[in-house]
């Protein structure tokens, strides 16, 4: 008789470097080595690291189109430079958000100047930035962190963790270097709380109702591969 095809099954995934990889496959987040510690628990994030470190030479030795990047105080799976112009394909084949130049503006004026009250980002920019200010919330890209005190007591702003991952910064200290300070140009005392003109139109200040602080990130923005 004739012996059936012999089956060869797939060997068991239980080795934790092979988990660590899902982890940063699966996870929308950096992933943070104390939590890679808690998941697999591993006696310390020390150990997380070696882990991380192990899987990284593993896809440096296999030449694998993924690699491991430490981003925004944690890892994360992403593709190599090296297949970016077959991602972009992908990108212009279908409909993509991205931010205006006006959005840019007043996220780049938080970034270096954090925490920036509204005032001050409206001072630089020279124009109204509250329909902005309210499109980076949405966004996750920046959070409300208090408030300035100064007349009106504007809300202070500043960047997430949604925007180090969104740019590919490990910290804000990952930040180009620009030459001089960046200074915001003294307002009259009775415009604190005044709404300027703003892009298409005339705006009013922002309420408490409108701009609720979203806290720390989300998923929101969809991060650079």
């Amino acid at each position: 008789m004739t012996e059936p095809p012999s089956v060869t099954q797939p060997p068991s995934v239980t080795q934790p470097v092979d988990v660590l990889e899902a982890l940063l496959f699966a996870s929308e987040a950096p992933v943070e080595a104390e939590r890679i510690q808690e998941v697999l628990d591993l006696p310390s994030a020390g150990q997380a690291r070696e882990l991380v470190s192990v899987l990284t030479e593993r896809l440096d030795g296999q030449g694998r189109a993924l690699q491991i990047i430490e981003v925004g105080g944690g890892y994360r799976l992403v593709t190599r430079p090296e297949v970016a112009p077959w991602l972009v394909k992908l990108a212009r084949s279908r409909t993509r958000s991205r931010l205006s130049r006006s959005s840019l503006e007043a996220l780049a004026i938080i970034a270096y100047r954090q925490p920036a009250s509204r005032p001050d980002i409206d001072a630089v920019r020279g124009v109204n930035s509250e329909a902005v200010l309210d499109n980076l919330l949405d966004r996750r890209m920046v959070r409300i962190a208090g408030r300035k005190d100064s007349p009106g007591r504007p809300f202070l702003y500043e960047t997430t963790r949604d925007f180090l991952v969104a740019f590919g910064l490990r910290d804000l200290a990952d930040l180009p270097k620009v030459e001089g300070d960046l200074v915001i140009p003294e307002a009259p005392a009775d415009a604190a709380g005044a709404a300027g003109s703003g892009e298409g139109g005339d705006s009013s200040p922002a309420t408490d109702a409108t701009q609720q602080d979203p806290g720390s990130g989300g998923t929101g923005v969809t991060p650079r591969g």
